[in-house]
């Protein structure tokens, strides 16, 4: 019996809920090969909360998460379930549970899965512990969400290419990125990029401002420009903002690219990798201690527990010194 098992937990499930996010099959990887570490055993549960619902549970070995660390996406896949909102199926998602004698849960997604992780793990004696698993990074309660890393280079890889034809032809490119309610891929990935302006769902878009610095700066001083444009600003996004500059500024015949969810996609970055590892170890290690309604937050360089009720989207604020330093690195 070692230090860490003071629970009757034997039989620990993980699952994926909501967006995938690169790092994702790390962090299965850990959970799954930490959880028979400590001798217990290790479920799969398919398609997140519907699978749940469903009974797609299989038992998992160390061989079946060989050869996935580096993988993007995730190999339980993924779904969002309105099914779950309601008691009724919650309760046939615990009797599922219960007929696998799973008695302990590992949650890998966002802000949404971690509501409806919260209200299951009071309606029913299944501890739970969430790790956090969107590109977006608005998690309150951790400093990075896993994928978070991926989706920036992917950003900045494809923004360093637009950029190439954007100076060979003297052009002002409107870049749209993900980011419904909050800018933190927008305001990293622009000053990565040296974007010459980024617009952000969390500050008011004054149109004015850009069309005098468009006019002021870009029409006389640069042969081109990006603006980087997260989906959920109040400017409308990268297509209402383009026709708007095109009406002023016909001669500046803007073009839009909208990434999409290339940037949810590909290898993980070293970095979430290792931050996927360490957090599904934690996550068991968690479990075992007794923990419950709990997720596993980055913080300060440490692994830490985080109550379900802070780890919310609608709190987590964008870095002010990040916001200011715009102004100054385009002038």
């Amino acid at each position: 019996m070692t230090s860490e098992d003071k629970t009757a937990i034997q039989n620990i499930a993980v699952m994926t809920s909501g967006g995938d996010s690169p790092g994702m099959n790390a962090a299965i990887r850990a959970v799954v090969r930490t959880a028979l570490y400590f001798g217990k055993k290790a479920f799969g549960i398919y398609h997140g909360y519907e699978g749940m619902i469903d009974g797609e549970i299989s038992p998992m070995q160390s061989h079946d998460v060989s050869d996935i660390i580096n993988r993007g996406g995730t190999i339980l896949k993924t779904a969002r379930s309105k099914r779950f909102l309601e008691a009724a199926y919650r309760k046939q998602a615990y009797e599922q549970l219960k007929a696998h004698h799973i008695d302990a849960l590992v949650i890998i997604g966002g802000n949404g899965s971690f509501r409806g992780a919260d209200v299951f793990s009071h309606e029913f004696d299944i501890p739970v512990v969430g790790i956090p698993g969107t590109i977006d990074n608005d998690l309150d309660g951790t400093d990075y969400t896993l994928g978070y890393d991926t989706a920036l280079n992917n950003v900045i890889d494809a923004v360093d290419k637009i950029r190439d034809t954007a100076s060979a032809f003297d052009r002002l490119f409107f870049v749209e990125v993900m980011g419904r309610d909050a800018g933190f891929i927008a305001l990293r990935s622009g000053i990565a990029t040296g974007a010459d302006a980024i617009l952000v769902p969390e500050v008011h878009t004054n149109y004015e401002q850009l069309k005098e610095y468009l006019h002021t700066t870009y029409r006389h001083t640069k042969s081109s420009a990006i603006v980087l444009v997260a989906e959920g600003d109040d400017g409308g996004g990268a297509v209402a903002m383009a026709k708007r500059i095109r009406e002023d500024f016909p001669d500046f015949n803007p073009r839009v690219t909208i990434l999409g969810h290339i940037q949810r996609g590909g290898a993980p970055t070293a970095f979430d990798r290792i931050l996927g590892s360490e957090m599904g170890v934690a996550a068991v290690k968690a479990l075992l201690q007794g923990q419950s309604g709990v997720m596993m937050g980055k913080q300060c360089r440490e692994i830490v527990p985080v109550a379900f009720s802070i780890a919310d989207k609608h709190t987590k604020r964008l870095s002010q010194a990040l916001l200011s330093m715009i102004d100054v690195l385009n002038g």
